[in-house]
C-alpha cells in the first residue's frame, strides 16, 4: 500500500535527483574524527521494566560508546524518557534548555508541536545525505519525503517501519483453557461468537471478576477503525483520525462507546475502573497484573524473544493455555467486514535540537549513518553469539531468558535502534515474525502468529481495510493548545458513557459533546478541515 502525498510530490522526485547526486563518493568513507570531542545527547524509553539494567547506561550504550563514539572522538550519552510520560519530560527538558540533540517520537502531533515551538532547527536534507547516504536513501525508496517538512521549511527525517499496514510486532493472548471450558475449541472468529464465550465464561464462574478488566484510557487514540463505514468520507477522517486528540464527537467513536456501555452492563469491565486513573499507565499496569494472575480473560503487548509477562502468566498458572486472538468484524450483523489502523508509513520522526552545533549535527547524523548499517545493526539487535543468541537455519535466535551483562534491553534493544528502523527485520515476514516469538515458554506462539499475520491482517490490508491516520504539513496549532484539556475530558467522559444506563446513553452523549466541542475540539477538527481543503495533508489510499 502506497501513500501519495499530492502536495509534494513532484519537488520530492526533484529532491531525490538532486540529493542523491550529491551524495556519492560520501557517507563513511569520508568521515574523520572531530578534533575536538563532540557531545550528543539521545533519547531512550525508559519503560521501568524488573530485572533489566539502566536504559541510559548499560552494555549496549557502552557498546555504542567504544564501537562508534571512541573511533570519531564522539561522546554519546543517552538520557531517558519515560515511556508513559514522554510529553512532560521533554516539555521539562525543552524549559532548561537541554533538549536532546536527537528529538524523536513515533507520533506526528507531538514533533510538530515541537518544530512549531522552535525546539527544533531546520535541516539541510542535501547536508544530511552526505552525511548519512544509506539512511537517505532508505527515506527515498520507502517513499517518506514528503513527511520531512512542516509550515514549508525541512526539520524531520525518518526511520523505517517495516510492513507498516500489516504490522507483525504485536498481537493479543486470550484464556484458551477458559474457551476449552465454555465450549468452544477455537479462538473466535466473530464477534457474535466473542460476546457468546465472554458470556459464558461469566456463567460458569471461570473468574472472580470482570473477564476483560479495562481502565480509563491513557492516551487520546480511539481504537474506532472498526466502526468506520465502508465508504467513509475523505474529509471527516481528516478531521478526526488522530493520535493526538480522542474523536469523541465523531459518529465511529460513539457506536465503539455505545457498543462498550452494553458490554459494561453485561458485566465484562470492572465497575470500578473509572477510580484508577491511568496515569502513566497504572490501569494498564493493573490490567497486566490481572493477567498474570489469571483473573482476566485476555491481554496484549508487543513481542520478543523475552516477553516478562507471558512468563509470569505460566509461572503463576502452570495449567494455563494461551492462544493468539484473532481479527473480527464488530458489525451488528455480524458481517466480515473487519478493519484496522494501519501504522503510520514511517517509525521514528527524527528532528534535532534548536541547540546543536553544526558539530553536534553532524555526529547525530553519523551515529544514524552507523548504527543502519547491517553489521552494527545486526550486534545490536541480537548481540553476542553464543551468549545471547545462536544461528539456526541461517537465522539468530534469541535466547530470550538470558539475563546476564550482555543481556538485550527492552524487545531487543528496539528502543534504541528504533533510530533507524521501528521493528526487528529478519528475512521475510514470516522470518521475521518468527524471530520475535517469545522464546522459553511452555507454548511455542510462531505459527499462530504466522496465521494471525496472514489470515488476519494480510487480508485486511489487501482489500484496503487498513489505512492510517492523516499526516499535516502545516501544524494544528489548536492541537497543541487544547489536547491536554480535551485528554482530561475524554477520560471524564468516557467513564460516564460506559457506566451510564444505556435507555440515557444517546442524550448524554449529545450533551458530553457538546461539551467536548466547546472546550477546543471544533477548533481542531475546523483547523484540520482547512488544511485538508487547502491540500495539505496527506490522502486516503485509493
Amino acid at each position: 500500500m502506497k501513500r501519495i502525498v499530492s502536495f509534494v510530490l513532484a519537488l520530492v522526485m526533484l529532491m531525490s535527483m538532486a540529493v542523491i547526486a550529491h551524495a556519492e563518493n560520501t557517507g563513511m568513507a569520508a568521515w574523520k574524527p572531530f578534533d575536538e570531542t563532540v557531545t550528543i545527547t539521545v533519547p531512550v524509553y525508559d519503560r521501568s521494566k524488573a530485572g533489566y539494567p539502566a536504559v541510559d547506561d548499560n552494555y549496549w550504550t557502552q557498546y555504542i560508546q567504544k564501537e562508534f563514539g571512541d573511533k570519531w572522538n564522539i561522546d554519546v550519552n543517552y538520557v531517558a524518557i519515560p515511556r508513559g510520560d514522554v510529553m512532560t519530560k521533554y516539555n521539562l527538558l525543552i524549559a532548561d534548555k537541554e533538549t536532546p540533540t536527537i528529538m524523536m517520537e513515533y507520533d506526528y502531533p507531538k514533533v510538530a508541536q515541537w518544530a512549531t515551538d522552535g525546539a527544533m532547527q531546520t535541516i539541510d536534507l542535501n547536508a544530511f545525505a552526505a552525511v548519512a547516504p544509506t539512511y537517505y536513501g532508505k527515506m527515498v525508496e520507502n517513499n517518506q519525503l514528503g513527511y520531512t517538512d512542516i509550515n514549508g521549511e525541512t526539520y524531520f527525517v525518518l526511520s523505517e517501519r517495516p510492513y507498516y499496514d500489516t504490522a507483525y510486532t504485536y498481537y493479543t493472548f486470550v484464556r484458551m483453557d477458559w474457551l476449552r471450558k465454555a465450549g468452544y475449541d477455537h479462538v473466535p472468529t466473530s464477534y457474535a461468537e466473542h460476546k457468546d464465550a465472554i458470556n459464558k465464561i461469566i456463567e460458569l464462574g471461570l473468574t472472580d471478576q470482570a473477564p476483560l478488566g479495562l481502565g480509563i484510557p491513557s492516551a487520546a487514540y480511539v481504537a474506532n477503525f472498526a466502526y468506520h463505514d465502508a465508504d467513509l468520507v475523505e474529509s471527516e477522517w481528516a478531521q478526526h483520525c488522530s493520535l493526538g486528540t480522542a474523536s469523541m464527537t465523531w459518529e465511529p467513536t460513539k457506536r465503539l462507546l455505545k457498543r462498550t456501555n452494553d458490554e459494561y452492563h453485561m458485566g465484562w469491565y470492572s465497575s470500578e475502573f473509572d477510580l484508577e486513573k491511568n496515569t502513566a499507565g497504572a490501569a494498564a499496569d493493573q490490567m497486566q497484573t490481572d493477567f498474570i494472575n489469571g483473573k482476566i480473560y485476555q491481554y496484549s503487548g508487543y513481542m520478543a524473544a523475552n516477553v516478562d509477562w507471558l512468563k509470569a502468566f505460566y509461572e503463576n498458572n502452570p495449567d494455563g493455555e494461551l492462544a493468539v486472538a484473532s481479527a473480527f468484524a464488530v458489525d451488528e450483523e455480524g458481517v466480515a467486514v473487519a478493519r484496522t489502523r494501519a501504522d503510520n508509513p514511517f517509525g521514528m520522526i527524527v528532528g534535532f535540537s534548536s541547540y546543536a552545533t553544526e558539530d553536534q549535527l553532524k555526529a547525530a547524523w553519523m551515529l544514524m549513518e552507523w548504527m543502519i548499517q547491517e553489521e552494527n545493526l545486526f550486534v545490536l539487535e541480537n548481540g553476542v553469539e553464543g551468549v545471547t543468541y545462536e544461528m539456526k537455519d541461517g537465522k539468530p535466535v534469541v535466547f530470550g531468558e538470558y539475563m546476564g551483562t550482555e543481556m538485550l534491553n527492552h524487545n531487543m534493544n528496539i528502543d534504541m535502534t528504533c533510530l533507524v528502523h521501528a521493528s526487528k527485520v529478519v528475512g521475510t515476514v514470516e522470518d521475521s515474525i518468527r524471530s520475535i516469538a517469545p522464546q522459553g515458554l511452555p507454548q511455542d506462539f510462531a505459527d499462530e502468529m504466522i496465521d494471525y499475520w496472514t489470515r488476519n491482517v494480510k487480508v485486511i490490508a489487501d482489500r484496503g481495510d487498513a489505512y492510517s491516520d492523516p499526516i499535516f504539513a502545516v501544524a494544528i496549532e489548536s492541537e497543541a493548545e487544547y489536547s491536554a484539556t480535551l485528554l482530561s475530558k475524554w477520560q471524564e467522559f468516557y467513564a460516564k458513557l460506559v457506566k451510564c444506563d444505556p435507555a440515557e446513553f444517546d442524550a448524554l452523549y449529545e450533551q458530553l459533546s457538546q461539551e467536548y466541542l466547546d472546550a477546543g475540539y471544533q477548533e481542531i477538527i475546523d483547523e484540520r478541515l482547512e488544511a485538508y481543503n487547502n491540500g495539505q495533508t496527506t490522502k486516503l489510499p485509493k
